[in-house]
């Protein structure tokens, strides 16, 4: 029987509410303190998930005392990330942490170095990797249904009136949201970035104080160009949040619209002016897909640390997503194509 992990949530903002509905999914874990710099928001997640044994604190180093927990769960804001995960490896606890890893790349570098340091593991948690339909995606572009990929093309159109901090954030679109769909790129691509060149702008219309709309060149490992289209303040015909993809192949195209629907293409018969084409079927996802999104996340973490293994979106492999978004804020400030070293 695995051991049952006794966990601390750090920051108990409106997030952690979808972390904290995974988790009562989860019989391996065990909440036994609840952090915020606001004492009461800690005070009504532990009342609301009814973990009424619960240590209740502002300071995450005075919790992790006196409840000894497994791991530690970071829901803070990103600028508290690196304060927040340090103190879970002073404490010998693991970190499963909201995105982005951290809030630049050498902050980045320093806490994976302290991760390795510490012999601990910090994953971040890409819970839209955990798709069922882009596991479908993945298994039908691993089956080598459309030949080699070349092109990855994802589109990202929504009108979010968020209100609140969001409105006054520079890079809005790219610090907060690009990073789950440069993720899915490298995980459709199966390849890592190199280049990118980036154009931000601030449309007419916008509720935004800074730029909210971005495109986006990358280019990959073994030639392939992924190219991204987005912005926050779309009004009409939008995308869904998965964004909007086309990947083109050697010996076919599909398209994902980012739900249920994906529609594949390959080439029957070559000689014409155009080939022939035929439909093809995406097949069903892997009965061991990791699949269910936050709760997926959570469970496969909880799993790696009971068994040793390592998480999908462990740090030393979510750096190189993380990567791509400072890729594209510098190209952008510069105005010019950027290598991406990681």
């Amino acid at each position: 029987m695995s051991k049952q992990l006794r966990a601390v949530m750090a920051g108990c903002g409106g997030i952690s509410r979808a972390w904290l509905d995974a988790i009562q999914t989860i019989p391996d874990l065990k909440m036994v303190g609840f952090v915020d710099i606001n004492q009461q928001a800690a005070q009504e997640r532990a009342e609301q998930y009814a973990w009424k044994d619960a240590i209740i604190g502002a300071d995450l180093a005075q919790v992790l005392t006196a409840t000894g927990p497994d791991v530690v769960f970071d829901c803070t804001i990103p600028e508290a990330h690196p304060q927040v995960t340090m103190t879970a490896f002073a404490h010998g606890c693991d970190v499963l942490g909201e995105k982005p890893l951290a809030d630049s790349m050498e902050t980045a570098h320093r806490v994976v170095q302290a991760a390795r340091a510490a012999g601990r593991t910090y994953a971040v948690i890409q819970n839209r990797r955990y798709d069922l339909n882009i596991r479908r995606l993945t298994s039908l572009l691993a089956s080598g249904a459309i030949g080699e990929v070349t092109t990855v093309n994802a589109d990202f159109y929504i009108g979010a009136h968020f209100g609140g901090f969001r409105d006054h954030m520079r890079h809005v679109l790219l610090l907060d949201m690009a990073i789950h769909t440069f993720d899915a790129a490298r995980l459709i691509a199966d390849a890592n970035p190199q280049t990118v060149y980036c154009h931000e702008w601030n449309p007419s219309g916008s509720w935004y104080d800074h730029d909210a709309s971005a495109i986006a060149i990358f280019e990959m490992e073994r030639g392939i160009v992924f190219t991204y289209r987005g912005s926050w303040c779309a009004e009409g015909i939008n995308t869904t949040w998965e964004s909007q993809w086309r990947i083109v192949g050697t010996r076919g195209s599909v398209t994902w619209d980012g739900a249920a629907g994906l529609y594949v293409q390959v080439v029957a018969e070559t000689g014409g002016f155009f080939s022939k084409w035929v439909e093809v079927e995406a097949p069903a996802a892997s009965p061991t897909a990791r699949i269910g999104g936050h709760a997926g996340v959570i469970s496969d973490f909880v799993r790696c640390i009971q068994t040793g293994a390592v998480p999908e979106t462990v740090c030393t492999d979510n750096i190189q997503s993380l990567a791509m978004v400072f890729g594209a804020i510098e190209s952008a400030e510069a105005n010019r194509r950027i290598e991406i070293a990681v």
